[in-house]
């Protein structure tokens, strides 16, 4: 009885000790002063008759609606900003990777299961094929499961042919074969994955080098500019307006054994706001959910990323098979 006694005393005396040393703390005012995004768990309004897969690919328009580009059926979906399905296309695609919108609202897709990049209008008409359609190779008029593609201001397009072609080729708006560069390796110029692409109001052009770990800066005609390395293993670009860099991925890491491709699966997910001369201007972060038992708000092998007009963030997920939309919360 007397040792629960002096037990008793002597948490009373901590607490005691605990509560005047609160009292003498400062007492800092609770102002939130980072710029975060919070999930809106009620978008989309999915149909129960369209499926998602893996979603490698989303892109927002003028309009603010919302193109996820998914390994289902179909495999473009398209949402307004409040979660509304206004229709879906695309039968005959391959394979989804990145999906973007060019500055005249035509949509272009990664096909890689089919090896070639396509333009089509905001319906699905089909427009523009590069690359010969469900044939492999690397020249002028054969892709090799491209990942990506950025529409430069004057037409050209950049084309990320990434996984069995360590190059960008360059094509005009009709398709024509322009120039390309680079080939398999970790030195300046050389590439591993070519996985997201991305081009400024002044010409120059974003490669994201996934297992090197690294962002890759050029001229339109290729010339290497700069490299900005240990920030983070690059899945997804979107090149704001302000020619402002965006990338999802991964902190920097290296190769383990039994990895096919470095960070899969990553350690964690991140987002960086990067300036033309590769100033870190925004970090973010979310939690990585467990395989198929991913809460809102947490993002598994995070691949993609875009904004609509009002500043919200719209991901896709590889593992996590599906797209979320992050309202932006300011200061």
């Amino acid at each position: 009885m007397m040792q629960r006694f002096q037990v008793a005393v002597v948490v009373l005396v901590a607490l005691a000790a605990l509560a005047r040393a609160q009292e003498n703390e400062p007492k800092y005012p609770r102002v939130n002063v980072a710029t975060i995004w919070t999930v809106d768990a009620k978008w989309p309004q999915r149909p129960a008759a369209v499926s998602w897969g893996n979603v490698p690919g989303i892109a927002v328009d003028e309009r603010d609606h919302v193109y996820v580009f998914t390994r289902a059926e179909p495999p473009v979906q398209v949402y307004d900003a409040g979660g509304k399905y206004l229709r879906g296309w695309g039968k005959g695609i391959g394979s989804a990777h990145h999906i973007k919108i060019d500055r005249d609202g035509f949509v272009w897709i990664a096909d890689m299961g089919n090896h070639v990049v396509e333009k089509y209008t905001p319906e699905g008409k089909l427009l523009v094929t590069i690359g010969t359609k469900g044939k492999a190779g690397r020249d002028t008029a054969h892709l090799n499961t491209p990942c990506d593609m950025a529409v430069a201001a004057n037409g050209d397009v950049y084309v990320a042919d990434g996984y069995g072609n360590a190059r960008v080729i360059v094509f005009d708006k009709t398709g024509k074969f322009l120039r390309e560069w680079g080939e398999l390796g970790s030195a300046p110029g050389q590439f591993s994955i070519v996985h997201a692409i991305a081009t400024d109001s002044k010409g120059r052009v974003y490669v994201a080098d996934r297992n090197n770990v690294r962002i890759q800066v050029f001229s339109p005609d290729g010339k290497f500019l700069e490299e900005w390395k240990n920030l983070i293993v690059p899945w997804g670009f979107h090149m704001t307006k302000n020619d402002e860099l965006w990338v999802c991925g991964s902190s920097p890491m290296q190769w383990r054994k039994g990895d096919n491709a470095l960070g899969c699966p990553p350690k964690d997910q991140i987002f960086m706001k990067l300036n033309t001369q590769g100033k870190l201007l925004h970090l973010f972060a979310l939690p990585k959910g467990l395989d198929g038992l991913e809460r809102p708000g947490e993002v598994n092998w995070v691949h993609c990323i875009a904004f609509d007009s009002k500043g919200s963030m719209y991901l896709g997920d590889i593992i996590g098979k599906r797209a979320q939309k992050f309202v932006l919360k300011t200061p």
